[in-house]
């Protein structure tokens, strides 16, 4: 009978071009299901969380795979590690829903960035920090740090090949603390990352420290929507995925604030009547289309089976996406409901 097995890996990714699979290249997707493969006796394909970059380390990445094999899963992780390299250790294994998926779920993901800041290098931390020699200023970083915090259009902190269309994400934190081995980490926390985000985010907060930029040009630089506003892509070698904790339990609202909107979807009713119902109290008449396609999508992907829209911002027969408003029979007074139509032309 197949079950679905879910792996937290660890890596150091100094000898490997990245998580995804690439022709011609090592990485640590194909590593997995070349050893998954050996191990089982079946063609295995690993679904990744989150695809790291090239040099990019990770304490708690999360992968799944679907396998016929008797062997009970929380035995893989033990079996695996002996045939997988050094670089690459399975920290557990167990066993999830069969359609349970790593990147549809609500999850918060921590990263952090090292920078040894002292006059000299280290060789044996060479492969795993970012060397500056300058006195960063860490006063002045937290400060820019806090400003980078919240919901926003990271569309300035990412690389220009980035594909996706929606740059909102949020940080929930970023913390900046130096050791006694002159090791900086800066400490990102958020529910989803931006191809380079992290690493641009550690390059712009490495120039505040620098003196090279102020504090006070952050929420230029974030309402600039640009590349170039922001500071450098500093090494991945200083990069490290954490952890990602997954939601237990789904929680009662999800909100966002900033200057140019403000919503509250009420998840409250989701698990026993699969309603949810948002309310939009301000938003900026550009933004409120990215605003309704982005939380409508998510109440659905969080598992609702029906979205309600406050009329006051949506009107009825508006697209948000896949996704038309109308005004339903059965519905509330004052209420949409976000109907699910398909890619519209």
């Amino acid at each position: 009978m197949k079950k679905r097995v879910l792996l937290r890996v660890a890596y150091d990714g100094t000898n490997y071009h990245g998580w995804q699979v690439q022709p011609g290249a090592v990485t640590i997707e194909q590593v997995l299901n070349e050893k998954l493969t050996d191990l089982l006796g079946e063609p295995i394909e690993v679904i990744g969380a989150s695809r790291t970059d090239s040099g990019v380390h990770a304490m708690g990445n999360v992968a799944v795979f679907d396998t016929e094999h008797r062997m009970p899963a929380d035995k893989i992780c033990f079996a695996l590690n002996q045939r997988l390299p050094e670089d690459i250790r399975i920290q557990s294994s167990m066993e999830v829903e069969p359609d349970w998926h790593p990147r549809k779920h609500h999850c918060t993901k921590t990263y952090e960035y090292k920078i040894l800041n002292r006059k000299m290098e280290v060789p044996s931390l060479r492969l795993y920090t970012h060397f500056c020699h300058f006195d960063l200023d860490l006063d002045k970083m937290r400060q820019a740090a806090k400003l980078l915090t919240g919901e926003h259009d990271y569309k300035s902190f990412c690389n220009v090949r980035t594909q996706v269309l929606d740059t909102v994400r949020t940080v929930y934190s970023i913390d900046i603390e130096k050791d006694k081995n002159d090791v900086i980490t800066i400490r990102v926390c958020g529910n989803g990352f931006l191809y380079n985000m992290v690493r641009i985010l550690a390059g712009t907060l490495m120039a505040v420290g620098m003196g090279q930029r102020t504090p006070e040009e952050m929420p230029k630089i974030l309402a600039a929507c640009d590349r170039a506003a922001a500071g450098p892509t500093i090494p991945a070698r200083g990069l490290t995925l954490v952890s990602l904790e997954y939601e237990k339990e789904l929680a009662p609202y999800l909100e966002g604030e900033n200057k140019h909107w403000h919503y509250v979807l009420d998840q409250r009713n989701v698990p026993e009547k699969g309603s949810a119902y948002l309310t939009i109290q301000r938003c900026e008449p550009e933004e409120l289309d990215g605003v309704l396609r982005r939380v409508i999508h998510q109440a659905y992907r969080n598992g609702a089976k029906q979205v309600f829209v406050r009329d006051t911002f949506g009107e009825e027969g508006s697209i948000c996406g896949y996704y038309r408003l109308r005004r339903q029979p059965e519905t509330e007074e004052g209420w949409l409901e976000a109907v699910y139509e398909g890619e519209h032309q």
